[in-house]
């Protein structure tokens, strides 16, 4: 079912939990995490990235999206990730999106605030924002080994709730985008600082090369939602390989795309049992 981008944050704050956004790139990965949420009874949210959105077909994707994120028994909500540009956000929330993240992290803060702050405003009483503050390294579509950018400053993250009407804040706190170059390490007084001070709902991106128990952490120390791409799509090209010599004879695609989504379906499961607080 479709829920509200700030009904299904709030609601995983108050258990002490945080949601699963994850990237899907086609159908078959959001039916995958759906298949996870219903089974592990637990919010999802499925991310569009822009290049997907901004593709010849990325409209129909957005529209599948909902489709089967409204038919789901499970709590879900479409976001578009990470997009800089105003006048894509526009025309994804008149397609219906039910959140943005306006991502000026790349600017200088009062240009960042300037792009959250016209988000807010195009949103309304409706669709939900998500702001980013500091920025976080690495490419959303390509994976590669990433070191940390600058970091959240957390007076500068209270700053800019209280000037944009932002509904989530994305922390950068050593997280990346992609492969981590390094063994993670995150600044968890920071977290615990910007928990103090904000009192929107956290989001953590990158956890894919984050270790089970540094996610705990991080949702015991407050955050709301945590994105995952690369290692669904490890998972989607590891099947790949294994499975296609096996349904190539006889062009078996129906029994390839039922296992591509049984793979992400349990990877979303093992996220989204270490998010139940």
């Amino acid at each position: 079912m479709l829920v509200g981008f700030r009904e299904l944050l709030e609601e995983r704050r108050a258990r002490g939990a945080a949601a699963g956004a994850f990237t899907c790139y086609t159908l078959t990965t959001a039916v995958g995490v759906l298949r996870a949420a219903e089974s592990e009874s637990a919010p999802v949210l499925l991310l569009v990235s822009e290049a997907s959105y901004t593709a010849p077909e990325g409209r129909l994707l957005l529209a599948a999206l909902r489709a089967v994120a409204e038919r789901a028994s499970a709590p879900a909500c479409v976001q578009l990730d990470h997009v800089a540009d105003l006048a894509t956000i526009a025309r994804a929330l008149a397609d219906g999106v039910d959140a943005v993240m306006a991502d000026g992290s790349r600017q200088p803060y009062e240009a960042n605030a300037a792009l959250v702050r016209a988000a807010c405003e195009l949103a309304r009483e409706g669709a939900g924002v998500e702001a980013e503050l500091g920025h976080i390294e690495g490419g959303e579509d390509v994976a590669a080994a990433t070191a940390a950018g600058a970091l959240t400053d957390p007076a500068e993250a209270a700053r800019c709730v209280e000037e944009t009407g932002a509904d989530c804040i994305a922390v950068s706190i050593g997280n990346v985008h992609g492969h981590y170059a390094a063994p993670p390490a995150l600044d968890w007084a920071r977290l615990e600082r910007i928990r103090e001070l904000v009192d929107v709902p956290l989001s953590l991106h990158g956890a894919s090369g984050l270790p089970d128990d540094d996610l705990r952490r991080a949702v015991a120390a407050g955050i709301c939602k945590v994105n995952v791409n690369t290692e669904l799509r490890a998972r989607l090209f590891a099947e790949l390989e294994r499975r296609v010599p096996e349904t190539a004879p006889g062009l078996r695609l129906l029994e390839l795309e039922s296992a591509l989504a049984d793979a992400v379906a349990e990877v979303a499961a093992e996220k989204l049992r270490l998010l139940a607080g």
